[in-house]
Protein backbone atom coordinates (compact mmCIF):
# COMPACT_ATOMS: atom_id res chain seq x y z
CA UNK A 1 0.00 0.00 0.00
CA UNK A 2 1.02 3.58 -0.63
CA UNK A 3 0.91 6.54 1.74
CA UNK A 4 0.43 9.54 -0.52
CA UNK A 5 0.83 12.95 1.12
CA UNK A 6 0.10 16.52 0.14
CA UNK A 7 2.23 19.46 1.17
CA UNK A 8 1.19 23.13 1.30
CA UNK A 9 -2.46 22.34 0.62
CA UNK A 10 -4.15 24.65 3.14
CA UNK A 11 -4.31 28.37 2.53
CA UNK A 12 -3.73 29.32 6.16
CA UNK A 13 -0.75 26.95 6.45
CA UNK A 14 0.89 28.51 3.38
CA UNK A 15 0.37 31.95 4.92
CA UNK A 16 1.73 30.70 8.26
CA UNK A 17 4.92 29.33 6.68
CA UNK A 18 5.46 32.14 4.18
CA UNK A 19 5.07 29.92 1.10
CA UNK A 20 3.19 31.02 -1.99
CA UNK A 21 0.10 29.01 -2.86
CA UNK A 22 1.20 26.14 -5.15
CA UNK A 23 -0.09 26.08 -8.72
CA UNK A 24 -0.32 22.29 -8.71
CA UNK A 25 -0.47 19.73 -5.88
CA UNK A 26 2.77 19.16 -3.95
CA UNK A 27 3.00 15.38 -3.57
CA UNK A 28 5.36 13.14 -1.63
CA UNK A 29 5.24 9.55 -0.36
CA UNK A 30 5.86 7.84 2.94
CA UNK A 31 6.83 4.15 3.09
CA UNK A 32 4.43 1.68 4.69
CA UNK A 33 6.82 1.40 7.66
CA UNK A 34 5.81 4.96 8.56
CA UNK A 35 2.27 3.85 9.36
CA UNK A 36 1.40 3.83 13.08
CA UNK A 37 -2.00 2.32 13.91
CA UNK A 38 -4.17 1.35 16.87
CA UNK A 39 -3.19 4.37 18.98
CA UNK A 40 0.31 3.00 19.54
CA UNK A 41 2.80 5.46 21.03
CA UNK A 42 5.26 7.34 18.86
CA UNK A 43 8.88 7.22 20.03
CA UNK A 44 10.90 10.35 19.29
CA UNK A 45 13.97 9.28 17.25
CA UNK A 46 17.19 10.05 19.11
CA UNK A 47 18.94 10.89 15.83
CA UNK A 48 16.47 13.62 14.82
CA UNK A 49 15.55 16.94 16.40
CA UNK A 50 12.71 19.46 16.25
CA UNK A 51 9.97 16.92 15.49
CA UNK A 52 6.67 18.56 14.49
CA UNK A 53 3.04 17.44 14.30
CA UNK A 54 0.80 18.12 11.28
CA UNK A 55 -2.82 16.96 11.63
CA UNK A 56 -4.50 16.00 8.35
CA UNK A 57 -7.72 14.57 7.00
CA UNK A 58 -6.96 11.15 5.48
CA UNK A 59 -8.99 9.20 2.93
CA UNK A 60 -8.67 5.51 2.09
CA UNK A 61 -8.87 4.31 -1.51
CA UNK A 62 -11.59 1.67 -1.88
CA UNK A 63 -10.95 0.32 -5.39
CA UNK A 64 -8.36 0.18 -8.15
CA UNK A 65 -8.11 3.25 -10.35
CA UNK A 66 -5.86 5.02 -12.83
CA UNK A 67 -6.24 8.44 -14.49
CA UNK A 68 -9.42 9.15 -12.54
CA UNK A 69 -11.35 12.28 -13.52
CA UNK A 70 -12.20 14.53 -10.57
CA UNK A 71 -15.94 14.19 -11.27
CA UNK A 72 -15.65 10.43 -10.68
CA UNK A 73 -13.11 10.53 -7.83
CA UNK A 74 -15.73 10.19 -5.07
CA UNK A 75 -16.41 6.65 -6.31
CA UNK A 76 -12.90 5.62 -5.21
CA UNK A 77 -13.10 6.35 -1.47
CA UNK A 78 -15.78 6.02 1.19
CA UNK A 79 -13.92 6.26 4.52
CA UNK A 80 -12.13 9.11 6.23
CA UNK A 81 -10.11 9.77 9.39
CA UNK A 82 -7.43 12.08 10.77
CA UNK A 83 -3.74 11.27 10.76
CA UNK A 84 -0.57 13.05 11.82
CA UNK A 85 2.21 13.78 9.34
CA UNK A 86 5.12 13.77 11.80
CA UNK A 87 7.98 15.80 10.37
CA UNK A 88 11.64 16.25 11.29
CA UNK A 89 11.51 20.01 10.72
CA UNK A 90 15.19 20.88 11.07
CA UNK A 91 16.13 18.15 8.62
CA UNK A 92 13.38 19.20 6.23
CA UNK A 93 14.56 22.81 6.32
CA UNK A 94 18.10 21.71 5.49
CA UNK A 95 16.81 19.59 2.63
CA UNK A 96 14.72 22.45 1.26
CA UNK A 97 17.64 24.86 1.47
CA UNK A 98 19.83 22.41 -0.44
CA UNK A 99 17.13 21.72 -3.03
CA UNK A 100 16.85 18.09 -1.94
CA UNK A 101 13.77 15.83 -1.53
CA UNK A 102 11.92 15.70 1.80
CA UNK A 103 11.83 11.90 2.02
CA UNK A 104 13.98 11.37 5.12
CA UNK A 105 12.33 14.22 7.02
CA UNK A 106 8.85 12.85 6.34
CA UNK A 107 9.16 9.10 5.94
CA UNK A 108 10.97 7.73 8.98
CA UNK A 109 9.46 4.86 10.96
CA UNK A 110 6.20 5.69 12.73
CA UNK A 111 5.87 9.12 11.13
CA UNK A 112 2.28 8.51 9.97
CA UNK A 113 0.01 7.83 12.96
CA UNK A 114 -3.50 7.22 11.69
CA UNK A 115 -6.88 7.19 13.37
CA UNK A 116 -9.92 4.96 13.07
CA UNK A 117 -11.62 5.27 9.71
CA UNK A 118 -15.29 6.15 9.68
CA UNK A 119 -17.73 6.02 6.74
CA UNK A 120 -18.13 9.23 4.79
CA UNK A 121 -21.86 8.66 5.05
CA UNK A 122 -21.41 9.29 8.78
CA UNK A 123 -18.68 11.95 8.60
CA UNK A 124 -20.37 14.24 6.07
CA UNK A 125 -19.35 16.20 2.99
CA UNK A 126 -15.64 15.67 2.23
CA UNK A 127 -15.42 19.34 1.13
CA UNK A 128 -16.83 20.64 4.41
CA UNK A 129 -15.35 18.55 7.23
CA UNK A 130 -14.30 20.08 10.54
CA UNK A 131 -11.24 18.52 12.14
CA UNK A 132 -8.91 19.41 14.98
CA UNK A 133 -5.99 18.31 17.12
CA UNK A 134 -5.60 18.69 20.85
CA UNK A 135 -2.30 18.22 22.68
CA UNK A 136 -2.57 17.74 26.43
CA UNK A 137 -6.15 19.02 26.27
CA UNK A 138 -5.32 22.23 24.36
CA UNK A 139 -6.53 22.75 20.79
CA UNK A 140 -3.48 23.42 18.61
CA UNK A 141 -4.95 22.89 15.14
CA UNK A 142 -8.51 23.42 13.97
CA UNK A 143 -9.78 23.79 10.42
CA UNK A 144 -12.23 22.69 7.76
CA UNK A 145 -11.55 20.99 4.43
CA UNK A 146 -13.16 23.98 2.70
CA UNK A 147 -9.77 25.71 3.19
CA UNK A 148 -8.01 23.14 0.97
CA UNK A 149 -6.27 24.66 -2.03
CA UNK A 150 -6.76 21.42 -3.98
CA UNK A 151 -9.86 19.43 -3.03
CA UNK A 152 -9.69 15.71 -2.32
CA UNK A 153 -11.24 14.90 -5.70
CA UNK A 154 -8.78 17.19 -7.49
CA UNK A 155 -5.89 15.54 -5.67
CA UNK A 156 -7.10 12.09 -6.69
CA UNK A 157 -7.36 13.19 -10.32
CA UNK A 158 -3.81 14.57 -10.18
CA UNK A 159 -2.02 11.74 -8.38
CA UNK A 160 -3.81 8.99 -10.32
CA UNK A 161 -2.12 10.25 -13.48
CA UNK A 162 1.22 9.25 -11.97
CA UNK A 163 0.33 6.35 -9.65
CA UNK A 164 -2.22 3.59 -10.06
CA UNK A 165 -4.33 3.84 -6.92
CA UNK A 166 -4.96 0.51 -5.23
CA UNK A 167 -7.44 -0.62 -2.62
CA UNK A 168 -6.05 0.29 0.80
CA UNK A 169 -3.85 3.17 -0.34
CA UNK A 170 -4.28 6.24 1.85
CA UNK A 171 -4.00 9.94 1.08
CA UNK A 172 -2.94 12.53 3.68
CA UNK A 173 -4.55 15.67 2.27
CA UNK A 174 -2.45 18.40 3.89
CA UNK A 175 -2.26 20.26 7.19
CA UNK A 176 -3.74 23.60 8.27
CA UNK A 177 -2.04 26.29 10.33
CA UNK A 178 -0.90 25.64 13.89
CA UNK A 179 1.87 23.09 13.39
CA UNK A 180 4.41 22.85 16.19
CA UNK A 181 6.94 20.81 18.13
CA UNK A 182 6.29 17.48 19.83
CA UNK A 183 7.66 16.70 23.27
CA UNK A 184 7.92 13.56 25.36
CA UNK A 185 4.72 12.66 27.23
CA UNK A 186 2.52 14.76 24.95
CA UNK A 187 -0.94 13.26 24.48
CA UNK A 188 -2.38 13.87 21.01
CA UNK A 189 -6.11 13.50 20.37
CA UNK A 190 -7.40 14.16 16.85
CA UNK A 191 -11.05 14.82 16.06
CA UNK A 192 -13.19 14.55 12.96
CA UNK A 193 -16.01 16.91 13.78
CA UNK A 194 -16.68 16.18 17.45
CA UNK A 195 -15.65 12.53 17.19
CA UNK A 196 -12.21 11.53 18.54
CA UNK A 197 -10.58 9.19 16.00
CA UNK A 198 -6.95 9.14 17.18
CA UNK A 199 -5.47 9.22 20.69
CA UNK A 200 -1.80 8.45 21.35
CA UNK A 201 1.21 9.58 23.35
CA UNK A 202 4.75 10.65 22.58
CA UNK A 203 7.51 8.63 24.23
Amino acid sequence: MKIICLGLNYRQHCIETGWQFPVEPVVFLKPDSALLKNNKPFFLPDFLENIHYEAEVVVKISKLGKSIAAKYASRYYNEVTVGIDITARSLQNRQIKAGLPWDLAKGFDGSAPIGTFIPLSEAGNIDNLDFSLKINGKTVQESNTSDLIFSVDTVIEYVSKFYTLKTGDIIFTGTPSGVGKLNKNDNLVAYLGNKPVLDFVIK
